[in-house]
């Protein structure tokens, strides 16, 4: 089974720019559609964007598109989040998820296997 480990995260300052990454081991990472969650203090995960299994398609949130790009490197195991034009209401922890999913892929449930989760923090 894949087990998932993100790194990237930090404060920076609005504007700026962050890329997480999420180390994938075990299983069959290119087998899996790929996504990006972050949940703030008090409030719900909620969907950031999506690369799909084989069809390596992404899909974003509206709040993130054109700033956030999501990429992978099946030789290296490794799902990136590249974040531009920061904004103080990016602020939350970033999880990265694998699930089987090629439909409904904004939903938490869809996704199977979950990281611990980075914090980014977004200063004004």
């Amino acid at each position: 089974q894949v087990q998932l480990v993100e790194s990237g995260g930090g404060l920076v300052q609005a504007g700026g720019s962050l890329r997480l990454s999420c180390a994938a081991s075990g299983g069959t990472f290119s087998s899996n559609t790929m996504g990006w969650f972050r949940q703030a203090p008090g409030k719900e995960r909620e969907f950031v964007g999506t690369i799909i299994r084989s069809s390596s398609t992404t899909y974003y949130a509206d709040s993130v598109k054109g700033r956030f790009t999501i990429s992978r490197d099946n030789a290296k195991n490794t799902l990136y989040l590249q974040m531009n034009n920061l904004k103080p209401e990016d602020t939350a922890v970033y999880y990265c998820a694998a699930g089987t999913t090629t439909l409904l892929y904004t939903l938490p449930r869809k996704y199977n296997i979950w990281g611990q989760g980075t914090q980014v923090t977004v200063s004004s």
